[in-house]
């Protein structure tokens, strides 16, 4: 039987997960802090694979929000009839969320263990979270008082989409944050935050379902095998992970109609610093 503490551990690791994966201040970087001090009691595969599959919670959270700008089929009274129709703004979307999606794809899938071992380091994701946070407080600074060019998700051509998925490639350096990436990305071409925020959420869906699915691949290929309490694990992780990004994906959308990115900007340097100096002193 799993003990009461582990459940704890799980939650915490759940909501930790619920909060950075969608403000833009890197999951890693927190997670490379939590696990320095809270340990959970399994095998270093399996918490790697519990640390990617987790973010399916956080998914189901865009899912059940954006419901209705996400699935494509909608019911319509046609000549006294309901009847299930398809709507083509949605496909459309999609198909731009895809577009995005390839180049990470891509990336990803070529260099997965290469950035897992030379890049999955403290001193990696401390200047990262350092140098994406001075980024946005510089990007946020010159768009002062401009006017966004981009402010509805209809008006994302396929290009700009594409262009916002180059920016997601650098999110696989951990530390940056993909939600960082893509809506720093978003707003230095012209796309309002709000617009931005949105399209991130949506990228996240194929991105995370992706990125789950070839971790179970090869922590089935290595022989693992996923016990009882393992899936408890999992299942009080990712139900933790859905409620928490509930509150986080509103928070932030409400906090972006009157603010800027510029306090997360400030929280990623001290973020940072704080992972380096624990970096130094031993403690991760």
């Amino acid at each position: 039987m799993i003990e009461f503490i582990e459940i704890l551990k799980v939650i915490f690791l759940g909501i930790v997960e619920g909060i950075t994966e969608w403000l833009p201040i890197s999951s890693t970087g927190h997670m490379i802090l939590v696990d320095a001090f809270i340990k959970l009691n399994v095998s270093e595969e399996f918490k790697e694979f519990f640390l990617v599959v987790i973010q399916l919670g956080a998914i189901l959270a865009v899912v059940v929000l954006y419901f209705k700008k996400l699935f494509p089929f909608e019911l319509k009274k046609i000549d006294g009839k309901n009847k299930i129709v398809s709507n083509k703004d949605t496909w459309i979307l999609w198909a731009k969320v895809l577009v995005a999606c390839v180049p990470a794809g891509i990336i990803g899938l070529l260099f997965d263990d290469l950035l897992d071992e030379y890049l999955y380091n403290p001193l990696t994701v401390a200047l990262m979270l350092i140098i994406y946070g001075i980024l946005f407080i510089i990007v946020e600074n010159r768009n002062k008082g401009k006017e966004s060019k981009i402010n509805s998700l209809k008006e994302i051509t396929f290009k700009t989409a594409l262009i916002i998925g180059i920016f997601q490639v650098l999110s696989l350096i951990p530390g940056t944050s993909r939600s960082g990436a893509t809506i720093l990305g978003a707003i230095l071409i012209g796309t309002s935050r709000n617009i931005a925020a949105e399209f991130t959420f949506f990228l996240a869906i194929p991105v995370m379902v992706g990125a789950s699915l070839f971790k179970l691949l090869k922590f089935v290929m290595s022989g693992a095998v996923i016990t009882a309490n393992e899936y408890i694990i999992l299942a009080v992780g990712m139900i933790t992970a859905f409620i928490v990004s509930i509150l986080a994906i509103k928070f932030l959308m409400s906090y972006i109609k009157k603010n800027d990115f510029k306090l997360f900007g400030v929280y990623r340097i001290i973020l940072g610093i704080l992972v380096l100096i624990a970096g130094f002193v031993g403690v991760i």
